[in-house]
């Protein structure tokens, strides 16, 4: 953090060569802005509170989930609602303190530089993108390295445990059985909030700079041009009415009626959030404004913004119930993957591919259709909005998300403490609910994603005074085609840091078997704290050469090749990114579900496929087991990885504009 806050200092600053005399402004002609030196400055602040904020927020999310899971397990002894509840407000806690801290950081932090900045929007604006740049690059460790970790220790854990010695899931005498629960926290809970924080102030970051060439900023309408911030301040107000549904207002009293509670969530806030968009979109903006469009100015009403920000709200649900459709093993996708492990893991792996494909197929045409829709009304902004709009609802979001692998420790704790079965049936009942809401949630991280890198890659585009990104000049062109690489490398170095690191904990789990005297028979004790430690490794140290990939790529490029090869490497790494995380986030998500279709056992066809310890079972662990990383690591990394090569562009496009495309200089 401390080395990238200085490069981007030194960068910044050298862009006038380290002056400190006043600027000509790059939009408002005939007006002076602040030197470049003290928006370098400014940058690097807001880079620094961004990373501490994204931090904080998941060293808080993490000591909530872990003082919540022992107690969901006690709770779970007078029934699945009580359980439930202790379960979902702990997810909640989580949700409201990321949603309000990333908010009223990036207030206090807009006043305080307005102090300096005075009446140079764009100078103040540009600073605060640094915001979302930390944001970002704190959840880039966090998912990856949370993802190897976790993936680690469940591959190993799984392998060893439930395939080879067939002991349950999460059994004491499992050496890997901590490390496993310890990954649920480090992956699900530090790195989903981190990851869906950085999308949220990367959307706030990218609205405020296209407002500030608009007529927000021309005007000097500082609530016109706080609308982004209003939206996800009434966000939090609905999404606290929401969570009084589940906890509150219905009891829960069956299993059943788990999974309808949690999608309730998703129902009511999106309604409520409507409702919302348009009380203050009616107060807080002009009839009508002018909007920043590549060099013209484009008229709009408040009511089409309203348009914008509730498109993108809703094309959000529409992707998260895809998703749900096909992660759930209530549907046929899901059922039928486990239908084709009686014929052994092969059929079962083409299956959950096929499947992770096809369900990409409707949630493009939503980010399609959002994307058309809200440029059409308000350009850039429309689209910056939208995503502001699908990240609205975020504490509710992420309220269910960290449900999951809460409610997954809570059954981990139940079967270390040799707890009666019962209470492990209702832990695994709120489990398998969390593991379909958990995969709906990335559904909405990756579709955020999309929106909001493509709102960053139009900013970083007018900042960088790039008129237009032709895709038949040859500069352009092989930008485009590397920056479809770069998801297919990405995935490659994370998968295999996974592989890699559950070959070390599955050698480690075998051989304490064959060495601890009476650890089958549960007389001997296991060493959980070298499987911890292999797992803590491997993550610091493999998350190295991805994280390094995307953070040096943009300076690369933009440096040696210039912004329009630049332009074309982050509209490729989108295009191609997009796709392969939805299908790699889903395809294990299937996989999981499946196997625990058979587990459950719940129906007469899933009674055909059992009971667990069959060949059907195995075929599905398997299949589970290659899911894990594609669903809990190199899917959701995907979404990190174009938000922050557009976010980083659009922090260094001043330095890119003035001294990139070194080569082409001088060839």
């Amino acid at each position: 953090m401390s080395i990238f806050a200085v490069v981007i200092f030194l960068f910044l600053g050298s862009v006038e060569g380290f002056s400190t005399k006043s600027q000509p402004c790059t939009y408002s002609v005939g007006k002076y802005c602040k030197p470049a030196l003290f928006t370098a400055l400014f940058s690097t602040a807001s880079f620094l509170l961004g990373a501490i904020t994204s931090l904080v927020s998941g060293f808080l999310g993490m000591k909530i989930a872990t003082y919540a899971n022992a107690r969901t397990t006690l709770e779970a002894r007078k029934g699945v609602g009580k359980a439930f509840i202790t379960a979902f407000r702990s997810g909640a806690v989580m949700g409201f303190l990321l949603a309000s801290s990333g908010l009223v950081v990036l207030y206090i932090t807009i006043n305080v530089f307005k102090l300096y900045y005075g009446d140079d929007w764009e100078g103040l604006f540009e600073s605060i993108t640094g915001y979302g740049l930390g944001g970002s690059s704190m959840a880039l460790f966090g998912r990856v390295g949370g993802g190897i970790y976790t993936k680690a220790a469940d591959v190993g854990a799984d392998l060893v445990g439930k395939v080879e010695r067939n002991i349950p899931e999460d059994d004491p005498r499992n050496p890997a059985v901590i490390a496993d629960n310890v990954g649920d926290n480090v992956g699900d809970i530090a790195g989903m909030g981190s990851d869906l924080f950085g999308s949220y102030a990367e959307s706030s970051c990218a609205a405020l700079v296209v407002a500030s060439i608009s007529s927000f900023g021309i005007n000097h309408d500082f609530t016109g041009m706080c609308y982004p911030l209003l939206v996800s301040s009434v966000g939090i107000i609905v999404c606290l009415i929401t969570t009084l549904f589940a906890t509150d207002f219905f009891e829960i009293k069956a299993v059943k009626e788990i999974e309808p509670a949690l999608k309730k969530q998703l129902i009511i806030s999106t309604a409520l959030m409507t409702v919302g968009i348009a009380i203050i979109s009616w107060l807080a903006l002009p009839a009508k404004f002018t909007i920043f469009n590549f060099g013209t100015q484009k008229e709009v009403s408040n009511w089409g913004l309203f348009f914008c920000v509730a498109i993108g709200l809703w094309a959000g649900l529409i992707i998260g119930f895809v998703t749900e459709y096909y992660t759930s093993n209530a549907y046929s996708p899901v059922q039928d993957v486990a239908d084709s492990c009686r014929t052994g893991a092969a059929t079962n792996v083409i299956f959950g591919l096929a499947l992770g494909y096809k369900s990409v197929i409707i949630p493009i045409f939503a980010i399609a259709v959002s994307i058309y829709v809200s440029f059409s009304i308000a350009a850039m902004y429309g689209i910056a909005v939208a995503a502001l709009g699908m990240l609205s609802t975020i504490a509710t979001g992420l309220a269910i998300d960290a449900y999951g692998p809460i409610s997954d420790n809570a059954g981990g704790i139940a079967e270390m403490a040799g707890m009666s079965h019962r209470i492990r049936e209702r832990t695994d009942a709120l489990d398998a609910a969390g593991n379909t809401t958990a995969a709906i949630g990335k559904g909405f991280a990756i579709g955020s994603a999309a929106l909001v890198s493509l709102a960053l890659f139009g900013a970083f585009v007018s900042r960088a005074g790039v008129k237009v990104v032709d895709v038949l000049s040859p500069k352009v062109f092989i930008g485009l085609i590397v920056g479809a690489m770069l998801p297919y490398w990405f995935s490659a170095m994370t998968m295999k840091s996974v592989g890699s690191a559950a070959l070390k904990m599955v050698e480690e789990v075998r051989r304490q078997f064959n060495t601890i005297p009476g650890l089958m028979e549960g007389t001997g004790k296991p060493d959980y704290a070298t499987c911890v430690k292999i797992s803590t490794d491997a993550s610091i140290k493999e998350m190295i050469p991805p994280g390094a990939l995307v953070m040096l790529t943009p300076l690369i490029v933009g440096t040696f090749f210039g912004v329009e090869t630049l332009s074309g490497v982050l509209a490729g790494a989108l295009v191609s990114g997009v796709q392969i995380a939805i299908s790699a986030s889903n395809t294990g998500g299937a996989w999981d579900n499946a196997k625990k279709y058979i587990e459950a056992g719940a129906s007469e066809h899933a009674r055909t496929l059992g009971p667990k310890g069959s060949d059907c079972h195995k075929a599905a662990v398997i299949g589970d087991t290659i899911g894990d990383p594609l669903k809990d690591t190199s899917g959701p990394s995907l979404n990190i990885l174009i938000k922050l090569m557009a976010v980083e562009s659009l922090v260094f496009a001043p330095f890119f504009a003035t001294h990139g495309g070194l080569l082409f200089k001088y060839l």
